[in-house]
Parts: structure tokens; C-alpha cells; sequence
């Protein structure tokens, strides 16, 4: 059930008049609850008066693979709730040491399971082939739940944060269960931590506090992101992956230029629609884009992109490795540790942990830059600023060409399939003038297209667009959003793509 779907908004319609008609906050906490694990039963269930029948009637072959998905969920927050009491009733730091362990065992166990058991076989089966070991170990047919990577860090965020005495453990369990499944952010983000939307959970919501002007916006603009850009990007960027080697630099700079277009759009365009889905039922959610394209350093595009991520990846694995108290080398240590494990979480694949490493490497060339530079001349500093934005933009793409050839999820087969380093490699030597010796294949509209979604985006980072719209009267706004719609509705595919985060 995807946001940009009728049937997603249908479903909203229903939770959102019968939340505000709640007058108790723990009925409207029950409300959602269910509401939330409904909406994540339906990724798996299929249609639910056909999987029902198929259930009632013990017709088990009958019933969709991944099914019994829902209830890893329920485990994740059950465990997590009862680690939480732990901590707190523990009579020494040993015990509360063992119940938080027992909390990343059972979370990322349930992550390396679904999600790594068949990357580090095949690994370690084709290493032990490359040394003359001949193996026969098998793959297993392992379905992705979706959403694992999203609510088991949010789960576990809850007890590290109870471990380090920055939350009290929640006594009931409908507040945790709550916050763990809270729908609009369940499958792809943004995480959120625990501290910052407990405390939402316990207090009432209340209409008055409601931007629905702005929410309605901020969704509209998400839509027109993901069913509209990303889609017509993807366009592009699929037909220039699918064969990079055809292509000549140009053909290559345009094809990867979509492919970021494409990917920023899909993914803020989700969160987007998730914040403003949150904010319509009276929640805040973490902010998790900020322009990051217009970012002047490597390290600016990571407290730009993905923010949530980010920041903790930054709070509960760098800081636990040590982060910078101690010599250099060590420091980079666990630069290069974290954005490995980074690319890592986002997929079991080696083109992952490649992308996550050539982002290490790029924070630990623009520290030692920093370092270096730190004295230079004013005439260099301008110069630097004017080379910076592009060159780290250009930086990003090339990270970007591993980060398509990984492995995309097919719905039909409920399996991982894999581009290929081939493929990436064809479009990394196209991209950088070493390779591809093809034709353009793009027309100039094209490259206009690219053009005037970047200077809306400079334009709107600009604050130049973004707050106009706040001094129309609200039935020039709505009549205006009702046009905006009908436009948009012209431009959406027949048929979306899953939302590209969706498979992590």
C-alpha cells in the first residue's frame, strides 16, 4: 500500500476520522496501533478478505510468502519492552550489560538472518573456491521482511538509550508497541529515536495545533517528487544502466545525473509524504533531507542526506567504537568502520559495502583536506568555494553507480537480484572520460529537464519558493493545491515502482 496509491489515501481517510474522533488518548493510541499493523500486514497478506479465507479454512499452501512477517515485529518490540524492565530492575551494571546485549543479539540476529544469512554464505563459499576449497553450500529462498533495517535501529535505539540512563523504560506496552509501528515511518524511514517521540506519545494530541495547510502541501510536493520526477527519471536512468557500456561520457554524466535525480526524489519524497502523514494525525517525525545536493563537503552531505541514518549510525556505532577519543588513526578507524557497516546496512551486497567505503574514504580525505588547508589565502578559499558544491556533487554520483548496480528487490519473485560489478564498472569508466566509447542517447531536452529541476530545487533551498503560499487566504490555497493535483495526475506512471528504500 504505497502512499502515492488511491487505496493508501482511502485507508488514511479512515484512520484519521475515527484518531481525532477518539476523545481518549490510549483509545486513539489503540486505534493506531492496530491501524499501523494492518497497513504492514498488507505488504505481506495480499488481498485481506482473500488471505483471510485461505486462513479460516487451513488452506496453508494457499497463503502468500512472507505471511507470518507482522509477527517479527511484534517480537522485536516485545523483546525490546521486556529489556527495557530489565535494565531498569537490574541489580548491577553486569545484568543491565546482559539484558542490553541480549537486545542487539536478538535485533540484529533477526537482521542477519532475513537479511545477511545468504550474502556471507555465498561470501565465504566463493572465498574458500577462489583458495582451492571447493564447497557445496546452498543459498536458502529468504524473504526480506520489509522495513527490518527501519524498526529493528528504532528498537534498539529505544533500549541503548535506556541502557545509557537518557530514557526511562516505558511501563506500558502499548506506548513502546506504539512507537516501534507508528505506520507512516514503518517501512523506509525516517528512524526515529525514542526520546524524541515518546514523549508525543504521552501527551494528547490536539487539533488546534494542526498545520493542515502545510501538510497538505508538504504531501502534495512529496507526491509530485516520487510519482512524478522519480519516475520520469528513473526512465532514463534504468535505460542507461541496462547497458552503460553503449554510451559515451555525456551519455553517462546525464544517465547517473538521473539516476541522483531519481533517487532523492523517490526517497524525500516518501519521507515527505511520512512527515506530513505523521503531522495530519498530530506527530512530528525526524527531518531527514536538507538539500543535500547543494552540500559543499562530503561530510555537509552527511548531516544532509538521510539524517536520521546518519546521526545514528553517528550516536550508537561511532561513539560506541570510540569516535575520535583517541589518535588519528584510530579516529579513522571508526570513520571507515561505521560507513562500511552504513553501506552494509543498506543491503547484502558487496557494491553496499564499496559505496560505504568510498564515503569513509571521502570524509577522511576532506578531514586531512581541512587540516591541510586551514592557512591557506583568502583567493584560495573563493576558489574553493566556487569548485566545492560540483565537486562533491560529482563525488556523490560516482558513489551513486554502486550503489544501482547493488541488488534491487522484485516484487514478483520476493528475491534480491543483482545488477552486477560489471555493470558498474562500465558506467564508472563511461562517467570519468576512461571508457565508453558509444553515442549520447539523450536528446537536449534532457539535459534542460535536469536543468530546471535543479534550479527549482536551488530556488526553493533558497527559501525563494517555499513560503509564498502562507499568505493566500485558504480558499485561494486549496483551489490552487486542487489545480496542482489535477496537473500532477497528468505526469503519474500507469503503474509505480516500490518506493526505492523499501527494499532495506
Amino acid at each position: 500500500m504505497l502512499f502515492v496509491e488511491f487505496r493508501f489515501l482511502f485507508f488514511f481517510a479512515v484512520v484519521f476520522g475515527v484518531h481525532w474522533a477518539l476523545r481518549s488518548n490510549t483509545a486513539r493510541k489503540w486505534w493506531l496501533l492496530f491501524s499501523s499493523h494492518f497497513f504492514y500486514a498488507c505488504f505481506f497478506i495480499g488481498e485481506p478478505t482473500t488471505f483471510c479465507a485461505h486462513l479460516t479454512h487451513g488452506e496453508w499452501s494457499q497463503l502468500p510468502a512472507g505471511w507470518w512477517f507482522p509477527a517479527v515485529l511484534w517480537g522485536s518490540t516485545c523483546m525490546d519492552y521486556a529489556v527495557g524492565l530489565g535494565i531498569a530492575g537490574a541489580s548491577s551494571e553486569t545484568r543491565r550489560k546482559q539484558w542490553l546485549l541480549a537486545s542487539l543479539v536478538a535485533n540484529l540476529g533477526v537482521l542477519c538472518v532475513f537479511k545477511y544469512f545468504n550474502f556471507f554464505l555465498s561470501s565465504a563459499s566463493g572465498f574458500l573456491d577462489w583458495v582451492g576449497l571447493h564447497t557445496s553450500l546452498h543459498t536458502l529462498n529468504i524473504i526480506l521482511p520489509y522495513g527490518v533495517s527501519f524498526y529493528t535501529f528504532q528498537s534498539m535505539s529505544y533500549s541503548i538509550d535506556v541502557y545509557r540512563r537518557r530514557l526511562e523504560p516505558v511501563r506500558r506496552f502499548l506506548d513502546l508497541a506504539f512507537f516501534i509501528s507508528f505506520f507512516p515511518q514503518l517501512v523506509a524511514g525516517p528512524i526515529v529515536r525514542a526520546m524524541t517521540f515518546l514523549p508525543q506519545v504521552f501527551e494528547k494530541r490536539v487539533w488546534a495545533n494542526v498545520d493542515v495547510r502545510g501538510c497538505a502541501t508538504l504531501f502534495f510536493i512529496g507526491f509530485v517528487k516520487k510519482a512524478c520526477v522519480s519516475e520520469f527519471a528513473s526512465q532514463f536512468a534504468d535505460q542507461f544502466f541496462a547497458a552503460p557500456e553503449k554510451y559515451n561520457h555525456a551519455g553517462a554524466l546525464l544517465g547517473v545525473f538521473f539516476y541522483a535525480v531519481q533517487i532523492y526524489c523517490d526517497f524525500s519524497g516518501y519521507t515527505d509524504m511520512a512527515i506530513a502523514t505523521a503531522r495530519l494525525l498530530g506527530y512530528e517525525l525526524t527531518l531527514n533531507f536538507d538539500f543535500p545536493y547543494f552540500s559543499s563537503s562530503i561530510t555537509e552531505f552527511w548531516r544532509r542526506w538521510h539524517i536520521s541514518l546518519s546521526t545514528w549510525l553517528r550516536d550508537y556505532l561511532y561513539i560506541s567504537l570510540g569516535g575520535n577519543r583517541g589518535s588519528k588513526l584510530f579516529t579513522y578507524r571508526n570513520l571507515m568502520l561505521t560507513m562500511l557497516l552504513g553501506g552494509l546496512w543498506h543491503g547484502a551486497s558487496w557494491n553496499f559495502v564499496i559505496w560505504g567505503g568510498l564515503h569513509g574514504a571521502a570524509l577522511i580525505v576532506h578531514r586531512e583536506w581541512t587540516r591541510l588547508t586551514e592557512n591557506a589565502g583568502a583567493v584560495f578559499r573563493r576558489v574553493l568555494a566556487i569548485l566545492a558544491v560540483p565537486l562533491t556533487f560529482y563525488w556523490v554520483c560516482v558513489t551513486w553507480i554502486f550503489f544501482r548496480a547493488a541488488p534491487t528487490y522484485n516484487e514478483k519473485t520476493h528475491l534480491l537480484e543483482a545488477t552486477g560489478l560489471h555493470n558498474a564498472w562500465a558506467a564508472l569508466k563511461a562517467f570519468t572520460f576512461t571508457g565508453g566509447r558509444g553515442k549520447t542517447d539523450f536528446s537536449v531536452e534532457c539535459l534542460g529537464i535536469l536543468a530546471l529541476l535543479a534550479l527549482v530545487h536551488w530556488l526553493n533551498s533558497q527559501r525563494m519558493i517555499g513560503t509564498w503560499w502562507r499568505r493566500l487566504p485558504d480558499w485561494a490555497c486549496a483551489i490552487l493545491l486542487g489545480i496542482g493535483v489535477a496537473v500532477a495526475l497528468l505526469f503519474v506512471p500507469v503503474k509505480y515502482k516500490p518506493f526505492i528504500y523499501f527494499q532495506f
